[in-house]
């Protein structure tokens, strides 16, 4: 059953015709460092996101006090450590993938009743939301889940700077060009990008609709249909150099079990055994190196001689992000109150079945490990 929606007094901000305003929000579960988090909460927010809820996935590591020190304050993000005793009650799911489902849909369950919340995205920490206004006010009314067409950072041992050049999906002329020239193994967007390729999603709050990692769940266990538009992306920094594809797969290997697509699980129990492995660090480091040369490293060159690049800055995007309408905030800290102390074992929702998959019985599936 739809719960009653919060309504606010018609005071505050308000859009051009009087309305409270449409706000967007983003839902990540993050470890990372507070040089990278800075950047992603920037990027984000200079984007089309208006707040932002981070979730800490280990907040006691080290940095990680410093990270939530440096969100604790900001006006535009909610800071959430999940911490053991305290987040997670009935136990920490011992999966990453896991533990991002269930902050993304907690998130959504703690917006619904706001009639101001209008988008709900789940994104990770190195990605960015480039949520334009005209994009998003193109979606129909009566259309509740939307897709984030991807642009992957290139990749280089050394950058100078972070990246601000993009491969974006490429047509199939283009992917047998760079297959013929030896680029990539074979004319398919998946052997092309070394991140994901399905994009992002988000979801009116108020729908009852879940979030995976990248499509929408229905309460009966089926994927919905998102609406697409060019101007609707999620920017993914995947491993834009060197030093960040070692720190990436580093964090990785202590996270948890993880899942990946077929074609890139092979290097992701190779990167995890070496990682995980007792060896000196100059060896470790020689092969991690290796790695990255052979699956992950682009001829930035050639992309860019054949014009298959895109330049984009995301912290210049020229939008600025609306405040919470006023006691929007007071609501939404009594909200994360009620909500942070119950149990969260019942916000993971599954993939939806698909044709082929065992055990598929058209009911999205709900299954938290403790860890």
């Amino acid at each position: 059953m739809m719960r009653p929606r919060i309504r606010l007094p018609e005071t505050g901000v308000t859009d051009p015709v009087g309305r409270l305003p449409a706000m967007l929000f983003t839902a990540s579960t993050l470890k990372d460092s507070p040089e990278n988090v800075r950047f992603f909460v920037a990027a984000n927010l200079a984007s089309g996101v208006d707040h932002m809820f981070v979730f800490l996935d280990k907040p006691r590591e080290p940095e990680q006090q410093e990270v939530a020190a440096l969100l604790a304050d900001h006006p535009q993000v909610t800071c959430i450590p999940t911490a053991k005793k305290t987040w997670w009650s009935d136990g920490r799911p011992a999966s990453l993938n896991v533990r991002q489902r269930i902050n993304a849909n907690w998130t959504r369950t703690l917006l619904e009743p706001f009639t101001w919340a209008e988008w709900l995205f789940h994104v990770d920490g190195d990605e960015v939301a480039c949520l334009d206004p005209e994009g998003l006010g193109a979606v129909p009314a009566e259309v509740d889940a939307v897709r984030l067409v991807p642009w992957e950072a290139v990749s280089q041992w050394t950058q100078p700077a972070r990246p601000t050049r993009f491969k974006r999906l490429l047509e199939d002329a283009e992917l047998n060009l760079l297959h013929v020239l030896g680029t990539i193994r074979d004319p398919s967007n998946q052997a092309y990008f070394h991140g994901h390729v399905m994009g992002k999603a988000g979801v009116r709050p108020a729908s009852g609709l879940a979030l995976t990692l990248h499509e929408v769940v229905s309460e009966d266990g089926k994927s919905q249909p998102l609406h697409e538009d060019p101007r609707l992306r999620v920017l993914h920094y995947d491993a834009p150099s060197g030093e960040e594809f070692v720190r990436k797969w580093t964090a990785l290997a202590k996270a948890g079990p993880a899942r990946y697509r077929a074609s890139r699980a092979p290097s992701a129990r190779a990167l995890r055994a070496l990682v995980s492995s007792d060896l000196p660090d100059e060896i470790r480091t020689k092969y991690l190196r290796r790695i990255y040369d052979l699956t992950t490293r682009d001829d930035v060159e050639l992309l860019d001689e054949l014009g298959l690049l895109v330049e984009h800055d995301p912290e210049h995007s020229g939008i600025t992000p609306r405040p919470l309408p006023k006691g929007a905030a007071e609501q939404l800290a009594s909200r994360v109150a009620e909500l942070s102390g119950a149990p969260k074992a019942g916000f993971f929702i599954d993939d939806a079945p698909r044709a082929g998959r065992r055990g598929g019985n058209g009911r999205p599936k709900r299954l938290v490990r403790r860890g």
